[in-house]
């Protein structure tokens, strides 16, 4: 049986944060990320919704949540207090925690901020960022040269993708592993199109950019000796770039004390291209939990 969706609109944190919820039973909360909204867990949120109360939120900058002024807006802890913000306004103190790519980046410096509402901690296709933007090597900066791209000056970045944004941003959707337009469902993809055509959003993605090396790369540096103590699951893309440039679980284990790791295939996009594999990785840990 398909469990009934809920939308909204959270006013939390000086934000509008939108979000869907399905399901019940211990909360779980799905954060996106880059060029995507919440929309990409859309075949993965309703086989979770079986056994967990789902939520998904587009992070602020991104999709139907609001974009706020300034490049300090979006860095990861303020999109931290966001959802922590909007998961208290639902009625859930503590939940599980689940990111991609951005919305992975997020969840980090989230437990970090707040260990005592994150039950666990589930990072999807990342690195930390501290060990990218501090040991950058040549073939990682051609693979994810995105970041310096987006990270220039306002507006150099937002005019030049301004000019026809649906072939940068598919250039991503086919980067860092290989994926085909064809992996994404139609209705995904035309949910991110209408998203990334938006001024508002692009400029807001830039700041996210800008933000990771003149906000966030400070925050993690500080924060290098602490460990998350919380269960942590690490998933990657078995034919990523992460994948193919590091050894994913290595660099995770000097800051996660409890940590699970395992690749799945397909590459950065793995979500989208193989929902099925990724929902069973994420029941086998989360049904490992204990309750709260």
């Amino acid at each position: 049986m398909t469990a009934k969706i809920e939308t909204g609109q959270a006013q939390v944190n000086g934000q509008t944060i939108a979000y869907s919820r399905q399901g019940s039973g211990p909360a779980v909360l799905l954060l996106h990320g880059f060029p995507q909204t919440q929309v990409m867990w859309q075949g993965v949120a309703p086989m979770l919704a079986d056994r967990f109360t789902v939520v998904s939120a587009d992070l602020r900058g991104y999709g139907a949540s609001s974009k706020p002024d300034g490049m300090e807006a979006m860095g990861f802890r303020e999109m931290g207090k966001d959802q922590v913000a909007l998961m208290a306004a639902l009625g859930h103190s503590r939940f599980h925690l689940i990111g991609h790519d951005r919305g992975a980046r997020t969840a980090h410096r989230m437990t970090l901020d707040h260990p005592e509402a994150i039950a666990s901690l589930t990072l999807l296709d990342i690195i930390p960022t501290h060990l990218l933007l501090n040991d950058l090597r040549q073939e990682v900066a051609r693979a994810y040269y995105h970041w310096f791209f987006l990270s220039q000056p306002a507006p150099f970045p937002e005019e030049m993708i301004e000019a026809d944004p649906d072939r940068y941003f598919e250039s991503c959707l086919l980067g860092w592993g290989g994926a085909s337009l064809q992996v994404f469902p139609p209705e995904a993809l035309e949910a991110y199109r209408r998203s990334w055509r938006d001024k508002a959003t692009i400029h807001s993605m830039c700041n996210d950019y800008r933000a990771a090396i003149d906000v966030d790369f400070a925050l993690d540096a500080a924060d290098l000796d602490r460990k998350i103590n919380c269960p942590a699951l690490v998933l990657y893309g078995a034919t990523g770039a992460m994948a193919k440039h590091y050894d994913v679980e290595a660099t995770w284990a000097p800051h996660l004390s409890d940590m699970r790791c395992a690749a799945i295939p397909g590459g950065h996009f793995f979500v989208d291209q193989y929902p099925a594999e990724t929902t069973e990785a994420l029941l086998t840990f989360l049904k490992d939990q204990p309750a709260f």
